[in-house]
Order: structure tokens, then C-alpha cells, then sequence
């Protein structure tokens, strides 16, 4: 693990500040939109959802969701927020201690929870508070008496100290302006042994400038992708192990739709993101 403190930057943390508001205001018009029943303008974006739940459905299964999977959580859970199936890599057991980062309507923490069973846990992370209302009533419809909703960032997240078993999160690390913390704070909340099994949008090659500050591509998981070898050393330095990053290349098709002529799928690909907290010897 780097020995290095990280350096303050009051510019950064500015900026910081910036996206994460940007972002939080375009998921709660997201939210807000959806429990209207009214469509945000995206039809087929990680930060959109239609108000025609056939469009969810396909949205959801071409991201790697099973139309039993979609039918097994309560009606609006499942926003068509995504770019992957976190729970398939996770390989949930009976009685674990999940934590979903950036849950949304709660969808992952759903599907979770039907894995780790009455004995396990489920805790889902949001800073939205109009998607923790939403997840929070999701789950109030389903009887999910071992899914919880927590208000926070995840570069803090409200979790002590090495209680989890596994992390999941679907689209959502790339949004962060500081990944570096995001997987300090993975790895600090993990029990030792403990895994990771993400989702998430990855950038293949730098993105321009203009992409980067471009609010629009930010809050569609796009504008804040880091670099593949970026995102390995940063699981590194957090002192993660087995670290595995694996890209979609079939994915550049549907993240194209995410912003038309933008030509986000020359630089941007989905990818499942895999590492371990090493286990005390």
C-alpha cells in the first residue's frame, strides 16, 4: 500500500463539490421523474429512465438482468440504471453483509437480498435523498426486512469499520470526483477476506476536455470514467489484492445510445471490476 498522505488541494475539492451536486440534482430529476411516471428526456441512459416500463425491461436485460430477476423486485425498482449485473460476479452467499453503492430505487439491493436470505444483510448507499425515499418505500412494498437505505457519500460512507462481506455497485464509482477515497473507504468498511464486484463504466483511452466538463456526460456515467490502469492502481494502493478489470467491448453499442453524437464509444466501455481485502494471516 502507498505510504503517501494525499495532498489538499482546496481547487479539487471545489470542484469536488461541483460535480457531486451536479450529479445528485440530475438522480434526483431522475427520481422525481420516475415517481411521476414521467419520462427525464433519456430513453436509454444510465442516467435516464423512460416512463414505458418495456423500455426498462430491455434496457435492464441487455445490461445482463434476467426477465425473472426484473419480476422479482417491487414495481420501480428497477429504473434502467445500470451498465452491468453486479450480483452475477458477486457469488452472494446465505447470511453476508452486502453494501450497494449508489442503490437507487434499490433494484441491486433486491436482487442481493434474495441471495444472502432472512440471515443476511443488505445496506444500500445513496446521496440522493429523493432515491433514498424511493428505495425506502420500495422496500417498505416488498417486506425486505434486511435491506436498509443510508443518506451519504461514498467517498464517506456511514458504515463502521470492517463489517462487510461483499460491495456491490452498478454504474455509479465513475460518477465520484475522488475514486482514490471511494476504495479507501470500500476497503476500510470490508471485513477482512471481504470482496468487491462492480459494475462500471471504464475509460479505454483519455477522454478530451471537453467531455470531461461537460455536465450532461458526467451525470450519464460517461464525462468521469477513469482509465482502466488508473482504476487497478488506485484498488492497489487502497491494498487491495486479485484485482481484475475486465471490459465489455459489446458494450460500446448500448453506451453509444447513452449520448447520441457524442461518440462516447471510442473512449468509454463497460467493465466488471473485481478485487479482495486480504485476510488476516
Amino acid at each position: 500500500m502507498s505510504s503517501e498522505k494525499p495532498t489538499f488541494n482546496p481547487d479539487d475539492l471545489l470542484r469536488g463539490d461541483r460535480l457531486r451536486g451536479e450529479v445528485r440534482s440530475a438522480y434526483a430529476q431522475v427520481a422525481q421523474a420516475d415517481e411521476a411516471g414521467q419520462c427525464c428526456g433519456v430513453e436509454s441512459s444510465c442516467c435516464g429512465v423512460s416512463d414505458d416500463a418495456v423500455i426498462n425491461r430491455l434496457i435492464s436485460t441487455r445490461l445482463g438482468y434476467s426477465d425473472q430477476e426484473q419480476a422479482s423486485v417491487p414495481e420501480g425498482a428497477d429504473m434502467g440504471l445500470g451498465c452491468g449485473n453486479p450480483k452475477a460476479i458477486a457469488d452472494l452467499k446465505p447470511g453476508e453483509v452486502v453494501v450497494d453503492l449508489g442503490s437507487g430505487g434499490g433494484f441491486d439491493c433486491f436482487l442481493a437480498a434474495a441471495e444472502v436470505g432472512e440471515t443476511g444483510r443488505v445496506i444500500g448507499v445513496d446521496m440522493t435523498p429523493d432515491m433514498i425515499s424511493k428505495a425506502r418505500a420500495n422496500a417498505s412494498r416488498g417486506r425486505y426486512r434486511q435491506v436498509e437505505f443510508r443518506l451519504g457519500e461514498i467517498e464517506h460512507l456511514p458504515i463502521a469499520d470492517g463489517v462487510v462481506d461483499v460491495i456491490i455497485s452498478n454504474c455509479v464509482i465513475n460518477l465520484s470526483p475522488d475514486k482514490p477515497r471511494v476504495f479507501r473507504e470500500m476497503f476500510r468498511v470490508l471485513k477482512p477476506g471481504g470482496r468487491v464486484a462492480v459494475s462500471d463504466v471504464v475509460a479505454g483511452t483519455p477522454l478530451p476536455e471537453a467531455m470531461r466538463s461537460d455536465a450532461f456526460l458526467v451525470s450519464a456515467c460517461i464525462g468521469n470514467a477513469a482509465l482502466i490502469d488508473d482504476l487497478g492502481q488506485w484498488l492497489a494502493d487502497a491494498g487491495f489484492t486479485g484485482i481484475r478489470i475486465c471490459p465489455k467491448d459489446e458494450s460500446r453499442e448500448f453506451l453509444r445510445d447513452w449520448a447520441p453524437q457524442h461518440a462516447v464509444e471510442d473512449y468509454v466501455l463497460a467493465a466488471t471490476i473485481e478485487a479482495v481485502k486480504p485476510a488476516v494471516t
